[in-house]
């Protein structure tokens, strides 16, 4: 009988969720380095730069690679022959150790969970609780897979109760050009096929804590349904020419990952999760001698990638931009921000969204200026603000035409591409929509240089602040004209890929 004591595990787990808050799995990092290398798409090629240095700047402070620091997944297997020394169930362990981890000072990290979901969505302000799957198992340890979720990726999970005639390729092909970039592609995909709708998607989840092997699979060749199935969807969807942030490239996935279970003969679930640029997950045993020791990654495994500023970079100075000058910016250029921007997000769009509607005064003006869409994490020591990378912008999409229209705001700055209303919108205001880098949320942050909060302060991550930036890289993702990059780039692709493998 092994006897597993109550704070081993809490301590585990704290530690577990520190540890993939900055350090990304190597094997990521490592098909990220692949990616990057074998890229001809430039826009998508500096997006996998930024995101390869911002994983190695977060390892280097210990700071998270991602303002989102997710929604805690944990899959618990304990051993039949475990004796628990505990007065908490396994639940509130695990709640605990997330409490401690996203409350440390040293490295805090943005609590994102909200109770009362379909109410008040009030924020637990600890992250807890945590989804937490537990299985029995024979043996005598305890084996723990824990991940932090961003909800840029969760949210475009999809699901399908398939007929069991149908293709799941087929359907996989047509699903993920409808997902769009916010979950930040390239990343995995984890697939769960069988069991019941709910075994389909816990299958597909627990698939994402798997290391990247696809090339490994590729060379000895598959065996299985699931792995003949897993390279020729890799094949297939990398044929698509989504590309890193949907910008239009080579590669779209990293990797697939298939879990399946045996379901009834009528039945065919099949649950696709995908895996964002801020991947994290690590896997701890306890055998009853103490809490789990995480070996930190050498920074030498790192690759030494740089992103240099292109001599047709366009510099704008945020404080007197005018919307003359925004009307002459062009689709996929590179413009570097320098000057002061606002935040805001969805709590604070629907609060200016009733103060409009009922004639209030909003907090600040925001005439001729740029909204960001963020939800930074909290500083420490002498930083002006923690990692800020931008959230995906479709959420904000039912907001803008008030914003172009009732503020003045002649700019956004966010995550992934924006829907067709928002796009006309844009254009009927001959405003523009500038894309920053999901996953590059501690890079981003080193060009802001001040940060002060400027209204609805009691949303607290959400509230509207003035951040003074310099030297911020962003794409013009939307013109003025209407011109969208998440369009025109990957069809662009999709046709230089066809075309170089009929040749």
């Amino acid at each position: 009988m092994t006897v597993i004591r109550k704070e081993d595990f809490i301590e585990s787990v704290e530690s577990a969720l520190q540890y993939i808050s900055y350090y990304h799995p190597l094997d990521f990092v490592q098909a990220m380095k692949e990616a990057y290398d074998k890229e001809e798409s430039k826009a998508a090629k500096d997006a996998i730069a930024q995101i390869l240095i911002n994983s190695r700047m977060a390892a280097e402070g210990h700071r998270p690679l991602c303002q989102d620091t997710g929604i805690v997944t944990c899959f618990v297997k304990i051993g039949m022959k475990v004796q628990w020394d505990s007065d908490l169930t396994v639940q509130e362990m695990v709640d605990e150790g997330v409490r401690r981890a996203y409350l440390n000072p040293d490295n805090p990290l943005r609590a994102s969970i909200v109770a009362d979901p379909a109410g008040a969505r009030k924020n637990t302000k600890d992250n807890a609780p945590a989804v937490v799957h537990i299985d029995m198992v024979p043996g005598h340890h305890v084996e723990v897979q824990i991940a932090a979720k961003g909800g840029g990726s969760e949210n475009k999970s999809k699901m399908a109760m398939l007929n069991p005639s149908d293709d799941i390729v087929e359907w996989v092909l047509k699903t993920l050009p409808t997902m769009g970039a916010g979950w930040c592609p390239p990343g995995m995909l984890g697939i769960g096929i069988g069991g019941t709708a709910e075994k389909a998607a816990v299958l597909a989840k627990e698939s994402l804590m798997e290391s990247v092997d696809i090339h490994e699979l590729k060379a000895r060749g598959a065996q299985t349904t699931e792995e003949k199935l897993r390279l020729e969807i890799f094949e297939k969807a990398n044929q698509l020419g989504i590309g890193a942030q949907g910008l239009g490239g080579l590669t779209t996935v990293l990797d697939i990952k298939i879990k399946s279970a045996p379901t009834h003969a009528a039945s065919k679930p099949v649950v696709m999760i995908p895996n964002c640029a801020a991947t994290r997950h690590v896997h701890f045993h306890l055998d009853g001698n103490g809490p789990a020791e995480l070996t930190p990654p050498k920074l030498s495994d790192w690759p030494q990638v740089t992103w240099e500023v292109g001599s047709d970079v366009r510099r704008v100075n945020l404080d007197t931009v005018t919307k003359e000058e925004v009307a002459s910016w062009k689709m996929g250029e590179t413009v570097l921000l320098s000057g002061k921007m606002l935040t805001g997000r969805d709590a604070a769009h629907k609060r200016i969204q009733e103060m409009l509607k009922n004639g209030e005064q909003l907090p600040v003006d925001f005439k001729n200026r740029f909204i960001y869409y963020v939800g930074p994490v909290d500083a420490v020591g002498d930083e002006v603000v923690g990692p800020a990378g931008p959230t995906t912008s479709t959420r904000m999409d039912k907001f803008t035409d008030m914003m172009l229209e009732e503020t003045g705001l002649i700019g956004m700055i966010g995550k992934a591409e924006r829907g067709p209303a928002a796009v006309e919108s844009i254009r009927n205001h001959q405003a523009v929509y500038l894309m920053a880098v999901g996953g590059a949320a501690y890079l981003v942050a080193k060009a802001i240089k001040k940060a002060e909060v400027k209204g609805f302060a009691d949303l607290g991550m959400e509230a509207i602040y003035e951040f003074e930036v310099e030297d911020m890289p962003v794409t013009v993702a939307v013109d003025s004209l209407g011109n969208n990059a998440h369009q025109q780039g990957p069809a662009e692709w999709k046709v230089r890929i066809q075309e170089a493998i009929k040749a």
